[in-house]
């Protein structure tokens, strides 16, 4: 399928695009680039950032993998994939900064490709962007959500607001009770549209990443902090990895696949703690965060 390689492309480029952005805000920071085969068919570029001025780790992930048969976490909603070849090509990026006032962030784009001789091609594409914050400001999650927004809107009124509420119910800890953040897009296998208009829609989530979360870094990076934030940054970063190992399905597919642990597990913060029945006192900003922006949200309401 030709429109795999024209999608990969996309993808580099956006890679490049987005890692030359981080490390202009950075100022000190650089990304390593790991370039890796997998033995059962295709590699990547991991390209990760560690100790950077603004960002803790960030990491800039592209892979194009191929092998004999999808796993569970693809095909157990659709048993017709069962026992096809399948290619995923896709981007990945997950951002988490040193100043607990600038929110961690995570975008990522792909697309699947399931061929079976004597049977027509299956495709569709995924991805999405979502935030999430421990001292969080109205301005700011009302800037991200307009942009997912007009992100959307040349593809119909009704796509952001489809996306955004499916984005709520994904990013969700069923055993918290409680999202993992101020949400933001989310969609899975998209083909209704057609080949081009998923890809156009999919390019144009992409472009937004950009757009809508370096504005925030700018705005909160230099915001001074103490020890009181940085325990509290550490503590909610436990929440991202309980949802990242127990929900996620890119996760669960890149591990169901064989894939390159080191590539999948970057998403995980460098630093984190796990605190026995914490609560945040009253009146706190550390309440606020629960008590205001971890909902569902019309953060677009006039």
């Amino acid at each position: 399928m030709d429109d795999v390689e024209r999608v990969a492309s996309h993808f580099v480029r956006l890679q490049e695009q987005i890692c030359a952005a981080l490390v202009a805000e950075d100022e000190v920071g650089q990304f390593t680039a790991d370039q890796w085969q997998r033995p059962q068919g295709g590699g990547g570029d991991s390209r990760i950032m560690a100790d950077g001025r603004v960002f803790e780790r960030a990491g800039v992930n592209f892979a194009h993998v191929k092998g004999g048969a999808l796993p569970a976490a693809a095909s157990a909603r659709r048993p017709e994939l069962a026992g096809r070849f399948f290619q995923a090509v896709g981007i990945s990026v997950v951002v988490h900064p040193q100043n607990p006032y600038v929110p961690t962030a995570h975008f990522n784009a792909r697309l699947l490709v399931a061929e079976r001789p004597g049977a027509s091609v299956l495709w569709w594409f995924g991805g999405g962007f979502d935030l999430t914050p421990y001292y969080a400001f109205e301005e700011d999650v009302r800037h991200w959500h307009r942009v997912a927004r007009d992100a959307c809107l040349p593809f119909g009124d009704n796509i952001y607001p489809r996306f955004k509420r499916w984005c709520d119910e994904y990013f969700y800890l069923p055993h918290r009770d409680e999202p993992r953040g101020v949400g933001g897009l989310f969609y899975d296998d998209l083909h209704e549209w057609g080949f081009e208009t998923s890809f156009a829609f999919t390019r144009a989530v992409g472009e937004a990443f950009l757009l809508a979360y370096v504005p925030l870094v700018r705005r909160r990076k230099a915001t001074p902090f103490g020890a009181r934030e940085r325990e509290f940054q550490l503590m909610r970063r436990g929440r991202y990895v309980e949802f990242n190992l127990l929900y996620d399905r890119g996760t669960l597919f890149g591990l169901q696949s064989g894939g390159r642990v080191e590539s999948i597990l970057m998403s995980l913060p460098p630093t984190v703690k796990w605190r026995y029945h914490w609560q945040p006192e009253p009146g706190t900003p550390e309440a606020r965060l629960y008590e205001v922006f971890l909902r569902p949200t019309d953060w677009l309401a006039t």
